[in-house]
């Protein structure tokens, strides 16, 4: 059929590769341009003009042996069908202008809507059956060709499943009674594979089929809990592990261990720390609510008002008096969620090693909060999380900081910080590359960092004032500003900032309004 949102949102996904929030972004401004009509929809219905308008561009530039117009039915559960399938608006217009992602939907568009009005595709399936003749069993071969293309030559759906319904493979000219000769046998070891994580297509496929949302807020729903860091868009590299596999020939069997890399994630949907605690205090707290039928139940109650057969306020009654009164016991009985849990003790110092939620992130923390002594804390690292982390992982975090050597006669120390490792010298903080491990870096490195971030930092410096050491005109990624004493200052664009004299710097820290700034949080995997 036609595209809906959900299934225009899963095939950009998947065919293009764009996020459902860029979908819907790309797909509004062909609307606003009258290239397509209106992009929120779960309707397959086109209109008689569409219809013949796919008529007669799939006879002209196919054939009369490829046209079979058809009418789609809507099949999703309280489906509203007040806009028609998402199509061109003339279906003539194969290609148009605008950037690369633009032309690039407007043409998957433009093949969907087309194909949804060709023939079927006709194809040959065989099976074969070999008989063996020292058992009873058979193997059994399958195949298949395509006889006619239909509307194939113009279309082929995409799935998210990667061992799901592919072309079966061609098969050699066989007749019955031949006999075959044994070439080889193989035979591998399987593992059960564990559920892949969703893609946001495949999200979107679910929150369908659950009666989750309408067409006009899977995308919102989708950046929402990205935003909030509920769920991050990784990956993983995974892990290596042996599998056997054995080979007979020439009646010898050949045994081989062979390796698979298993775990591995590219561009997944996966829960955060923080979001896996959420969810847990909802469903405890919540449950009801946290229902996947509730919202589907609600959108069912929505349509019997939009019909006149519910009152809207009684409605809104019945759901909110039982709700309101739930919050205000889970507020006063509820402390704050913080996921903690007792790993072990060190084995030095006999204290208790806990892991859990920080105000920045998942951390590790060494003795108890109600002692004398003030407990020891540490950042878990990117790949690390409440659940996985162990023991013997914390003890590790606990190794910083650490001294790696001295440099300009000051100490180097590593250790973990709020935005990640770094190396302190002289008070001041240079950070780690994503490829440095903060338990194995040496001394060389560490200098290496340092020397990089001077001279990157002196590339910066528009203009320094030897009166006032601590205040510098500097270039920044936003634009020009001048810092002072950790302190940053806009420079308006009508300054020209290297012509700023020490006075004029300081009446504009001085007249320095500080605007709002984004609450920063470190990423749990």
């Amino acid at each position: 059929p036609p595209f809906t949102t959900s299934t225009l949102q899963q095939e950009a996904s998947r065919k293009l590769g764009f996020s459902v929030a860029n979908t819907m972004r790309v797909a509004q401004q062909l609307y606003e341009s009258g290239k397509i009509t209106y992009m929120r929809t779960d309707s397959v219905n086109l209109s008689k003009m569409a219809m013949a308008m796919a008529r007669d561009v799939i006879q002209q530039s196919y054939g009369d042996e490829y046209v079979k117009i058809r009418k789609f039915t809507t099949r999703t559960k309280g489906a509203q069908e007040a806009h028609e399938a998402i199509r061109p608006t003339y279906l003539n217009t194969m290609t148009i202008g605008g950037d690369s992602s633009q032309r690039r939907l407007y043409e998957l568009i433009w093949k969907r809507t087309v194909a949804s009005q060709m023939s079927e595709a006709r194809l040959e399936k065989t099976n074969v059956t070999i008989d063996i003749s020292s058992t009873s069993e058979q193997f059994i071969a399958r195949g298949e060709v395509i006889k006619f293309d239909g509307f194939l030559k113009v279309y082929l759906e995409s799935s998210d499943d990667k061992n799901g319904d592919s072309p079966k493979g061609m098969l050699p000219p066989l007749t019955i009674g031949e006999v075959m000769d044994l070439d080889n046998i193989t035979a591998i070891q399987k593992f059960t594979q564990p559920s892949a994580r969703y893609t946001e297509a495949s999200l979107v496929k679910k929150l369908e089929e659950l009666g989750i949302g309408r067409p006009s807020t899977y995308a919102p729903i989708i950046s929402t809990i990205q935003k909030r860091e509920y769920v991050v868009k990784g990956d993983k590299t995974g892990t290596l592990r042996d599998y056997d596999l054995l080979t007979l020939k020439n009646n010898k069997i050949k045994e081989e261990v062979k390796n698979e890399k298993t775990g591995f994630v590219k561009g997944k949907l996966m829960p955060t720390d923080i979001g896996v605690l959420v969810n847990s205090f909802l469903i405890e707290h919540f449950k009801t609510i946290l229902d996947y039928n509730f919202t589907a139940s609600v959108e069912k109650e929505f349509d019997e008002i939009a019909n006149g057969k519910k009152v809207w306020n009684d409605m809104i009654r019945e759901f909110y008096e039982p709700f309101h009164k739930q919050v205000e016991q889970t507020m006063e009985r509820s402390e704050k969620v913080k996921g903690e849990k007792l790993l072990g003790t060190d084995p030095e110092s006999g204290k208790n090693i806990y892991v859990k939620l920080g105000k920045y992130g998942p951390i590790v923390q060494l003795g108890d909060t109600d002692n004398t002594i003030k407990p020891r804390f540490a950042g878990l690292r990117n790949e690390q999380s409440l659940d996985t982390i162990t023991l013997e992982d914390a003890l590790e975090l606990f190794k910083l900081p650490r001294t790696v050597g001295e440099y300009e006669g000051e100490e180097l120390v590593v250790s973990e910080g709020r935005y990640g490792p770094y190396v302190k010298h002289k008070s001041a903080f240079f950070s780690l590359a994503k490829t440095d491990d903060p338990l194995t870096i040496e001394s060389a490195r560490a200098i290496e960092l340092i020397e990089a971030k001077r001279i990157e930092e002196k590339g910066r410096i528009i203009k320094e004032f030897d009166e006032e050491p601590d205040l510098k005109v500097l270039k920044g990624k936003w634009g020009p500003y001048i810092s002072f004493k950790r302190t940053n200052y806009k420079i308006s664009k009508e300054k020209d900032p290297a012509t700023l004299t020490l006075d004029e710097c300081r009446v504009i820290m001085e007249n320095f309004k500080p605007g709002k700034t984004k609450k920063r949080t470190r990423k749990a995997k």
